[in-house]
This record gives C-alpha cells, structure tokens and sequence, in this order.
C-alpha cells in the first residue's frame, strides 16, 4: 500500500501534458536544495530521483518520458553515487523495459532517454561488476532495437548508449569489434530475401561513424583483415565527397584515426614477404599498394574541403570548422603533426594530442552535454583511482589517457 501511494505522488509530480513539466519538476528540486543545509542535499536528490524511479511504473508513457528526462538532468547537474549505490539494478531494469520490444507501448522518445539514461548510469558507476552488468544486460536489447529500426529517431542515442557501456563496461577488443559491427549494420544491413533496403539519412550516416570510430579509437591491436579495411576507407573515402557537412567532417576523423593507429604501416610490415597471402587471398605487398592508393585520394580530398569556398554542405557557419579540420588532417597525413587541444576543467588543464584522444574527449563531452564538466571534475577522477588502485582492470588504453591531464603533475599548475 505504501508503494502504491508513493507512486501515485511520483505519477503526479511528473504526469503532466505540458512539455515544462520537467523544467518544473527540475527548478522545483532546485528549489528545494536551495534551502536546504548541506546535510540534507544529497537526502533531497535522493528523494527526487526515487520519485522519477517510481514514475517510471506508470503507463502512461509522457510520464515515463519526463521522469526520464529528470533522471537524464539529475545524473547532469551532480554526480549521484549514493543513488546508484542503492538502487542501480533498478534504475538500469526499469530503462531496459523502456527500451525492450514488446516489454512496453514505448515511444522513439522513451527509447531514446532511456539508452542516454543507461550511458549515464555506466559512466557514473565507472569500471567494475556494475558497467559489466549494464553491458551483459543491454547489448542484446540494444541490437534488437538498432536492427527493428521502427523509428529512426531513437537511433543516435541507441548507438551513443552502445558506445558508452562498450568503452566502459567491455572486457575485451572482440566485444568492442562487435560493437563496432552492430553499428556498421545500421547503415549497411545485411539483407534477407524479404528486406528492402533503406537509404540511411546524412544524420544517420554521421551518427553511426561518430560512434564507430569512438570505440575504434580504444582498440590496441588491429585484426589484418585486408577485404574489411579496404572497404571501410573506400566508404569513408567516398563520404567526403556527400554534400552533408557533418558526414564529411565524421569521415574525415575516422579517417585520420585508422592511419593514426597505423593500418598502413601494419600491412607495410607484412608486405616484405611478397609470397605470403592474407585469408582473402590477395597478396600483403598488393594489399599495401592499394591502400596507400587510397590514403593518396583521401589527401587530395581533404585538399579540396581543406580551401572549400562554400556552397556545399550545412550552414555556412560550419564551413570554417571544416576548413580548419581538414587543415589539421592534411598536417598529420603530409608531416604527421597530430591535432593538440587544450581544454580547461577547473584550475586544472585538460589536453588531447592526437586523434584517438579528440574523438573520445568529443565524444564524452557530446554525450554529458552540460554535464561534461561535473562529471570531469568529480567522476572520471573517481574513476581513475579505481583503475590505479587495481580495481577495475582496463584492457583498453583510453580511460587513462583521459583521466591522466587532470593529475596534478599533468595539469601544468
């Protein structure tokens, strides 16, 4: 009986048609927190957060929604371990049923805050039995929703979720190549004998990209797989030339990540023994030539975007960014300058000096959005002392070369 009147209090906070209803329920938390001494914050979000947790029950689904959306904003503004602490099961079970087919009526929009809600579970738990139980729990409902393709709306954040609890959660480069395959599927299906293909949208497109090459970015030790990766640049390759700025740009950074990682140079090594085949049966020195015919094309057309005079793509206002990315990808190819960002987080300096670096630190700061500078501040450090203290074991080299910037022997203080 109690619970079912603590959810009818939960219902009413967030059962409301007007679309401020979670503008209201957040300023009203705000509210609550300002008068509240320091002793009683954490009890004030607790309280809020186990109320959006029980609207979560309800059937209607706005309600759902915006208790969604408030969790979203709470897991933003504060880093809520305690909450986690107690009731993370439930809060990552709860999301699951939003996103599993059939389990409820959801909506793409239900979907979508529910994957981006299950992203930030993971990262505020960090490494450990927690991100591997959200990446066991949600791989399998994640595919079926990517590969059901109802709405593509709920896709970007589908793909996000995926590339979260497989950076934090994964154990191994095979689950991050499957991954990487579930997100190539989206825009390149494998097809049936009664599947239409679908033309991806530019948006799509860029998505899918993004996310891929934030987990490719991750991976130490490349298969050489000579069919694959010559598909995969001669499709990038083929994406600078779409008239989406946002395509090109997403294209261009995969593609300065995959010869940053040294495919070239691993099928380089491979090529002195000229009488060797690979497992497509194409020859290492033939497999070599070839793709050092595509980096050459892929130069000639970051020339082009590299001086564009406008024109082609999205806003006008975007052109200079492009202009400026591919400048940068033109230094790395033709000197192997690699890109140097400087990003303040506090009193301390954040910086990313190569490609692999800058797409996960752009990634991360999408994902969290206004969250991005609490979570660096109070989570990833967290984060990194677990790894230092032998906690969590992380097979992949990224966590630390973003939490590294922000000790204080990095910082530059």
């Amino acid at each position: 009986m109690g619970k079912r009147n603590s959810q009818r209090k939960s219902a009413a906070m967030f059962d409301s048609d007007d679309d401020s209803s979670v503008t209201s329920s957040s300023t009203a938390l705000s509210d609550l927190m300002s008068v509240s001494g320091a002793e009683d914050v954490q009890f004030v979000q607790d309280s809020f957060l186990d109320q959006a947790l029980d609207a979560l029950d309800e059937k209607r689904g706005s309600t759902r929604e915006k208790a969604l959306s408030s969790i979203i904003d709470a897991f933003n503004s504060n880093m809520q371990h305690e909450f986690v602490e107690k009731k993370f099961a439930t809060l990552l079970h709860q999301c699951l049923a939003s996103i599993k087919k059939g389990s409820k009526k959801a909506s793409a929009k239900e979907i979508a805050l529910a994957s981006h809600a299950i992203g930030c579970l993971a990262l505020t738990v960090g490494c450990g039995d927690n991100a591997r139980e959200i990446f066991e729990e949600s791989i399998r409902p994640l595919d079926e929703s990517l590969t059901s393709r109802i709405d593509v709306s709920k896709t970007p954040s589908l793909l996000e979720c995926l590339a979260i609890i497989t950076f934090v959660g994964g154990n191994d480069q095979e689950e991050t190549e499957r991954s990487m395959d579930m997100m190539w599927r989206v825009i390149n299906p494998k097809l049936g004998s009664n599947v239409v293909a679908v033309k991806p949208s530019a948006s799509l497109i860029a998505n899918v990209v993004s996310a891929w090459s934030f987990l490719l970015s991750t991976v130490s030790n490349l298969k050489l797989n000579t069919k694959n990766w010559q598909n995969s640049i001669s499709y990038l390759s083929s994406l600078l030339d779409k008239e989406d700025r946002s395509v090109r740009i997403a294209a261009g950074e995969a593609l300065a990540l995959i010869f940053e990682i040294g495919v070239i140079d691993k099928f380089s090594a491979k090529s002195d023994s000229a009488s060797d085949t690979t497992q497509e049966g194409s020859k290492p020195l033939e497999s070599y030539i070839f793709l050092q015919g595509l980096k050459g094309k892929v130069i000639n057309q970051c020339k082009n975007l590299s001086i564009e005079a406008g024109g082609k793509g999205s806003a006008k206002k975007d052109l200079n960014s492009q202009r400026n990315l591919f400048r940068d990808i033109l230094d790395f190819f033709e000197y192997g300058y690699s890109p140097d960002i400087s990003m303040k987080i506090g009193g301390d300096s954040l910086q990313a000096s190569s490609w692999s670096e800058m797409i996960q630190l752009n990634f991360i700061k999408h994902f969290l959005g206004g969250g991005f500078i609490k979570h660096m501040q109070v989570g990833f450090p967290l984060l990194f002392l677990w790894y230092a203290s032998g906690y969590c074991i992380i097979l992949k080299s990224c966590l630390p070369l973003l939490f590294f910037p922000l000790l204080p022997w990095q910082t530059g203080k």
